[in-house]
């Protein structure tokens, strides 16, 4: 690795020592039905949008469920306090396309129909909102 790529790298891992995160790989899901999770839970308290995706009918909102309550156990390990006392909110939710998996499916006359399974990679970011007194 050259010395501008290793000194890039280190300042954006230093930047992540500061955001609070959790990440989920490859999750059997495509991507465009996880982002419709994603948009309802954005910019939400996290206690209200921990309830959403409780009693959300979608299969994919269980496992955003799940990542999110990691994102806030990730937060209460670095900071060392509990959730419950600060108001904590969904910052960002990144939902991007992982690897797909192609199979063929038995087509009349012959054929053969191509089947993509699609896979997605889920970022949840929390953080505290910053409310500063107007003077």
């Amino acid at each position: 690795m050259g010395a501008r790529k290793k000194i890039t790298a280190d300042k954006r891992k230093e930047a992540l020592k500061e955001q609070y995160f959790a990440k989920l790989n490859n999750v059997p899901t495509s991507p465009r039905k996880m982002r419709l999770v994603a948009d309802m839970i954005r910019g939400m308290e996290v206690n209200r949008a921990l309830g959403v995706l409780k009693f959300s009918t979608k299969e994919a909102s269980r496992r955003m469920e799940k990542l999110l309550k990691s994102a806030i156990s990730n937060w209460e390990q670095k900071t060392e306090q509990k959730a419950d006392q600060v108001t904590l909110y969904v910052s960002k939710v990144f939902v991007d396309e992982g690897a797909t998996l192609k199979r063929l499916r038995p087509a009349p006359q012959g054929r053969g129909y191509r089947i993509r399974k699609r896979s997605n990679h889920v970022t949840i970011f929390v953080d505290t909102k910053d409310v500063e007194p107007k003077n």
